[in-house]
């Protein structure tokens, strides 16, 4: 008995489009799954029975402008993918909306463990852990080494003024999705912008760059960077400052975010920053500012989550946890940006 077809994606129609644009790819009728851990744009796995695909698309309902911009992803990984930084070869992109409801682009299947949280990372072990994390920086940098205009990125973004209008964004999609107040978040943005660091060269940024953005082969290598909806070419230490985020353990108890920093042999912040900083040659001593700003867009985005929830527009379970995050990461914020 066929299975129903999961929320967003019709895998008959998907498989008309790819027999149109791609002749030969699919082999039989295509069946499809939501991957599970994505609390953003929406992926699925997709197989004819003897190949396997990626579908990423926009999540339903409530959409903040520029935020999911499909071909913005399919881009930059279109791109990427003959440097040196791992990233899944790309099958096409598609805007017609008739066929999934909204633009959406397939990508091979990658291979590969997406390591969420420090209980899987312990399982590897006290080494294998530190090599996975480094690996994980050494990976950043070769995506920093990367010149834009080498790869057809030249355009890809506007590095002047790119923190100014990092906040200035990330100020308008916390209003579009204000729907309570919350203490302190105003004062962080308004401090972050008091204090702006001047910005390095600029570099093909991720945007989201973290341990469970990115999937990892049994030899302990990074064979895919994931989810690059938040690309752009700008500030590169607005990556390094989210990654030292992720590497504080948050402490927090049943938090839905992703944290591996507990697990033994997970290096400190510290560490990163500095290995960092002796492999790209970039100064980093703003790191502070970069990641208070860190801990502020990652309240913006569990407060648009949380507003999907409210709203009855998101898919799967578990939302319900992530609205009483947000002050936390709003305190974690100022401290980080008023005590460095």
């Amino acid at each position: 008995m066929r299975s129903e077809p999961p929320p967003g994606l019709d895998p008959a129609r998907l498989r008309d489009l790819l027999d149109r644009e791609r002749p030969g790819l699919v082999t039989g009728p295509l069946t499809a799954e939501l991957i599970e851990g994505g609390r953003s744009n929406l992926t699925y796995s997709v197989t004819d029975g003897r190949e396997r695909w990626v579908v990423r698309r926009p999540p339903l309902g409530h959409i903040l402008a520029t935020a999911h911009d499909m071909r913005r992803e399919h881009r930059v990984i279109s791109a990427l993918h003959p440097t040196p930084v791992p990233v899944p070869r790309p099958v096409l992109f598609c805007e017609d909306t008739s066929v999934t409801g909204a633009p959406f682009y397939v990508m091979e299947y990658a291979p590969g463990t997406p390591y969420r949280t420090a209980g899987q990372l312990a399982a590897l072990g006290p080494e294998r852990t530190r090599s996975v994390l480094l690996g994980l920086l050494d990976t950043l940098v070769d995506l920093h080494a990367v010149a834009p205009e080498a790869v057809g990125l030249g355009d890809f973004g506007r590095p002047d003024g790119y923190l100014d209008r990092q906040l200035r964004r990330w100020g308008k999609q916390l209003a579009a999705s204000r729907s309570r107040d919350l203490e302190g978040i105003d004062e962080l943005h308004a401090e972050l912008g008091r204090a702006l660091p001047e910005s390095p060269a600029p570099a093909v940024v991720h945007g989201d760059y973290r341990l469970d953005n990115v999937l990892v082969g049994p030899d302990d290598r990074i064979t895919a960077v994931l989810d690059w909806e938040m690309s752009t070419v700008g500030d590169p230490l607005t990556d390094l400052g989210l990654l030292a985020m992720y590497s504080h353990p948050l402490e927090l108890p049943d938090s839905p975010v992703s944290s591996t920093a507990a697990a033994p042999g997970h290096p400190t912040a510290a560490e990163l920053v500095e290995r960092y900083a002796e492999r790209s040659g970039r100064k980093v001593h703003a790191i502070s500012w970069y990641t208070a700003f860190a801990w502020f867009k990652l309240a913006v985005i569990l407060e648009g989550i949380h507003y999907r929830y409210v709203l009855g527009q998101t898919v799967g379970t578990g939302f319900d946890r992530f609205g009483p995050l947000v002050p936390l990461l709003v305190e974690h914020g100022l401290t980080t940006l008023r005590r460095g």
